[in-house]
């Protein structure tokens, strides 16, 4: 079984700065792309920003120049660095993995629970 848990979430002034982290565990062989997405209530949930294992990255317009993305391959932890918040960033944060588990043949998508995150004005 594999488990994303996400941690760093809070309350932040607008203007400041919150780094969240993502660890990954389980039987786990490789793990493809990794993203966080977001979720503000009444709103979709949308892509924030993806890093492929190689260490390619994209980004939402909303949050290039603000958001960093990175992954710790080791381990198997993903972080979005987020500064320069605004309270448009107002949201429920989640990782995203595509991982191939120990034993098996093909790549499965898994979500962690989320982790809120809230700019004040």
């Amino acid at each position: 079984q594999v488990q994303l848990v996400e941690s760093g979430g809070g309350l932040v002034q607008a203007g400041g700065s919150l780094r969240l982290s993502c660890a990954a565990s389980g039987s786990i062989d490789s793990i493809n792309d990794m993203a966080w997405y977001r979720q503000a209530p009444g709103k979709q949930r949308e892509l924030v920003a993806d890093i492929t294992s190689g260490g390619r990255t994209i980004y939402a317009d909303s949050v290039k120049g603000r958001f960093t993305i990175s992954r710790d391959n080791a381990k198997n932890t993903l972080y979005l660095q987020m500064n320069s918040l605004s309270p448009e960033d107002t949201a429920v944060y989640y990782c995203n993995a595509n991982v191939i588990p120990a034993r098996r043949l093909r790549a499965y998508n898994y979500w962690g629970q989320g982790t809120q995150v809230t700019v004040s004005s």
